[in-house]
């Protein structure tokens, strides 16, 4: 029997990098997952590879009626919901010279904006003592060159850790954030213009890493399961830094 037999988990986000590896683990402990992606294809190959503890919502966290399909297809299944996973997001660089206000619009409408409706749309379907668990970044707390729209939004999210974990604390629902440093994802590979700077950026980024290396997804699934589960009872409100050591050394 794992560690989240019986739960019901929705991620979003889920067909790649962290958001797949923690649909992964939390099916492999035992929980029922919801996944959610923007790409029907990749969304059910996600949802073949987890298998019959799955299940696939085709979604747009920054679409109001994406996400009212998703809370009702958790609601038909009539179990309620014990863990959130909020993890979809992404971001692109520009220098302050180059920011748009419709990169500015994307940005913090996926990742702010698609947090804090995700959150919302599932409210009343959360179960007494579920955990919501929102993916930020390390650079909530440091500069980012070139980067500084996402580092906000990431910052944003930050606050509502906090904020909704003393709004949800009479319902026993914890609310805690996970800060990963650079890891080796689709999303960061993406984030260069072509194969050539893909490696390029990702030797850079191991380089100003303390532990000389990037991270797994399965690095950053593994902390989503210990702050979904029972070994995290007396957490709430914190910030897991995930970054092999970049925010703290």
């Amino acid at each position: 029997m794992g560690q989240l037999t019986g739960k019901t988990a929705l991620v979003t986000g889920a067909t790649s990098g962290i958001g797949l590896a923690a649909a992964r683990r939390l099916a492999a402990e035992g929980a029922y997952v919801f996944l959610t992606g923007r790409r029907q294809a990749a969304l059910d190959a996600a949802v073949a590879e987890i298998g019959e503890n799955a299940i696939g919502v085709q979604a747009d966290v920054a679409t109001l009626t994406d996400l009212g399909r998703v809370a009702a297809a958790i609601r038909d299944r009539g179990a309620g919901l014990d863990i959130v996973f909020a993890n979809a997001g992404g971001g692109e660089f520009a220098t302050l010279g180059e920011i748009t206000w419709q990169h500015y619009a994307d940005t913090f409408n996926t990742n702010v904006g698609g947090t804090l409706f995700t959150v919302q749309a599932v409210l009343p379907l959360l179960n007494r003592g579920a955990s919501i668990v929102i993916t930020s970044s390390n650079i909530d707390v440091k500069a980012a060159a070139a980067f500084s729209v996402y580092a906000a939004s990431k910052a944003a999210l930050r606050s509502f850790t906090r904020s909704w974990a003393a709004e949800l604390v009479g319902r026993e629902i914890r609310v805690n954030s996970i800060a990963p440093g650079p890891i080796e994802t689709p999303g960061l590979s993406g984030l260069a213009p072509d194969a050539e700077g893909a490696e390029r950026l990702l030797k850079d980024l191991a380089s100003g890493v303390p532990m000389n290396r990037l991270g797994r997804p399965e690095e950053i699934a593994d902390a989503v399961v210990f702050l979904a589960s029972g070994a995290s009872t007396f957490m709430t409100g914190a910030e897991i830094y995930v970054d092999g050591g970049v925010s703290q050394v």
